[in-house]
């Protein structure tokens, strides 16, 4: 049976890779915070326990920010209500603030993310706040979080370039990143918000990071750059992935912004490359034909639309 049929690539490996790989799926949260008609609660939770059963081990589930700005995340505390929970697999919540994580704390939730601006006009639109400004809005919520015992991601938007400002000097993010981690951030997720960037600032931004231990890559595929962006950075020791099952979502504050990396098409290449990341492929294609079923549209994913009929 060819590689095609069996839905598995040829395996060869290459040198500079680690040899496993998280992927922090993004599906249920980033995926379908864009979408225009509310998916009903129910599919929501099918979607979760899909994803989990395909293998991933971290699935954030949904957001505690106020339904006014999205209200497809509505539903949060009753999707988190009606989750079953399974052994060795985390779902975090995003928190925009105290109030956020007043909720988050009802719901039980043991990981959260707080999500900050690497430019100053994101963060007046996306946070009305100054850049400087923000962090006095992230530190109680996470303190009060780490007092709680939980574990606290940051992410960094705009890190390569800003439909208003142009392009982000890597000093500028890392300075922004390195605040979130003296507060207490137990990983930064570096967003391509737009998904302008290239390989080379992805490697040059690595660098100016230097210990990339706590670092995570969030690429969007806006100019077809995902796949070779976040090679280039598992080449740079990073080994922490977002992704989209379907290559659902985008950025409801940012138009230019199109969908996520898809997760297919990621798991495909590390498949590909020998690196491990846990998540049986058939299945992770069978939940996106299955959601986009339910969206009424076909997957973005090349790999869906290949492997899945």
């Amino acid at each position: 049976m060819g590689a095609r049929e069996a839905g598995l690539p040829d395996v060869v490996g290459a040198s500079g890779l680690p040899s496993r790989v998280t992927i922090w799926e993004v599906g249920a949260r980033d995926g379908l915070q864009n979408e225009s008609a509310v998916v009903p609660v129910s599919v929501k939770l099918e979607f979760l326990d899909r994803l989990a059963d395909a293998g991933l081990t971290v699935l954030e589930a949904t957001s505690f920010v106020h339904p006014k700005w999205v209200p497809q995340l509505a539903d949060a505390a009753e999707l988190l209500g009606g989750l079953e929970r399974r052994d060795g697999v985390v779902y975090p919540v995003l928190v925009p603030n105290e109030r956020g994580l007043d909720r988050a704390l009802e719901a039980g939730v043991s990981h959260i993310a707080i999500f900050a601006s690497a430019t100053e006009t994101f963060a007046g639109k996306n946070l009305n706040r100054t850049l400087a400004g923000q962090f006095e809005m992230f530190a109680p919520t996470v303190a009060r979080a780490l007092d709680a015992g939980l574990s606290v991601r940051g992410y960094v938007s705009m890190c390569f370039g800003d439909p208003w400002e142009g392009p982000v000097a890597a000093s500028q993010v890392v300075e922004v990143g390195e605040r979130l981690l003296e507060m207490g951030c137990s990983q930064l997720s570096l967003g391509d918000t737009i998904g302008v960037a290239t390989p080379g600032q992805v490697e040059g931004l690595l660098a100016r990071f230097g210990d990339v231990s706590s670092l995570a890559v969030h690429f969007h595929d806006t100019y077809g750059q995902a796949l070779a962006n976040t090679l280039a950075a598992l080449r740079c020791g990073v080994t922490t992935v977002d992704s989209s099952a379907g290559g659902l979502g985008g950025c409801p504050y940012a138009e230019s912004a199109t969908g996520n990396l898809a997760t297919e098409d990621l798991v495909w290449m590390l498949d590909g490359l020998g690196v491990e990341t846990g998540v049986d492929l058939d299945k992770l294609v069978a939940t996106s034909v299955w959601m986009a079923e339910r969206l009424g549209r076909p997957s973005p994913s090349r790999v869906v639309r290949a492997l899945g009929g």
